[in-house]
């Protein structure tokens, strides 16, 4: 089976950069750490500081599923309610 790229991008209020950047950076070691991550990385936009993109794979969409439901990610969701404009999260797979 294929592994799964996730790339996802979130875009922040104006006022709310900062805090959201703090809280994704928070995820990260515990990300990389978890079982099935091949690798986790998140960018921010050169042009548009409110703007972050992970770029994610794993070893299988259950093991990614399984990162969607840990309490580090229920933590985030709490702590950046309503900073967040928009959220667009792509499941693809690698072709070439």
């Amino acid at each position: 089976m294929a592994n799964l790229t996730i790339v996802a991008n979130i875009i922040t209020k104006a006022d709310k950069v900062e805090l959201v950047k703090a809280e994704l950076l928070k995820l990260m070691d515990i990300t990389r750490a978890e079982a099935g991550c091949i690798n986790y990385d998140l960018h921010q936009d050169n042009e548009n500081p409110a703007h972050f993109m992970f770029y994610e794979n794993w070893e299988s969409r259950e093991l990614w599923q399984a990162h969607m439901g840990n309490a580090h990610l229920a933590e985030y969701m709490v702590a950046t309610e309503g900073a967040v404009e928009q959220f667009i999260l792509n499941e693809m797979t690698h072709i070439a």
